[in-house]
């Protein structure tokens, strides 16, 4: 009986988490920061990775359609395959604490990506991310070269942009993860904006400036 209550407790927690994910999913396509399946979210539940399938439209998912995976990419939920950048999600769930993962194709954030190594420094909420956002090179989508290049620009930080490609997140939550990626790209969009003035270069946060804000956002929100 006890290891049939745990069972039906774990598929319950798995039906909830699936259904965030659907709608975080929705969110990326409503919210503009994605095109059609361009982008792909996951969740951690346990040792299961519930991620969202290849090339199915968000829309049309629905709680019999959930796909997931281990640790080591076998599907162990599911039929439809999942995502193709699947390695990039289980690099991000193998190295860190992450809880979910957000990847976008942001206009901002990719254009950004093709211009500059590194995302200038021009808001202090790069802070909220562990320091300046750096772009991972370019390599083939779906590849594990893709993966390691994006491990390198993620250390010490939980997001970074993906050389002609898009955005990458992670969070211990799917509502963490995506405000962190909503973030990255409203940084994106700020510093194109600013640097498109003519004869004149935006301000930029100092080294210093940036250690502050992060000192301060460690004890930011309500405490309870």
């Amino acid at each position: 009986m006890a290891e049939q209550w745990w069972e039906q407790r774990d598929a319950r927690e798995e039906a909830r988490a699936w259904d965030e994910l659907v709608a975080t999913a929705r969110r990326t396509v409503s919210d503009g920061l994605v095109v059609g399946t361009s982008g792909n979210v996951s969740v951690r539940v346990g040792d299961t990775i519930l991620v969202t399938p290849s090339g199915v439209p968000y829309d049309r998912l629905t709680p019999d359609d959930m796909t997931g995976v281990d640790l080591d990419g076998r599907q162990v939920r599911g039929t439809l395959v999942p995502t193709s950048e699947l390695p990039m999600h289980l690099a991000v769930y193998r190295t860190t604490d992450a809880r979910a993962v957000v990847h976008t194709h942001a206009v901002h954030a990719t254009a950004v990506s093709t211009l500059v190594p590194e995302l200038p420094v021009i808001h202090y909420m790069a802070a909220a991310l562990g320091g300046p956002v750096r772009v991972a090179p370019y390599a083939t989508y779906g590849t594990d070269e893709l993966a390691e290049n994006m491990l390198r620009a993620l250390a010490d930080r939980s997001g970074c942009l993906l050389q002609n490609h898009g955005t990458i997140t992670y969070g211990t939550t799917l509502t963490q993860a995506y405000d962190r990626t909503a973030q990255l790209e409203w940084m994106c969009h700020l510093w194109l904006t600013a640097s498109s003035v003519p004869g004149l270069s935006p301000s930029l946060l100092s080294e210093e400036q940036l250690k502050e804000v992060g000192e301060r956002l460690r004890g930011y929100g309500q405490r309870g």
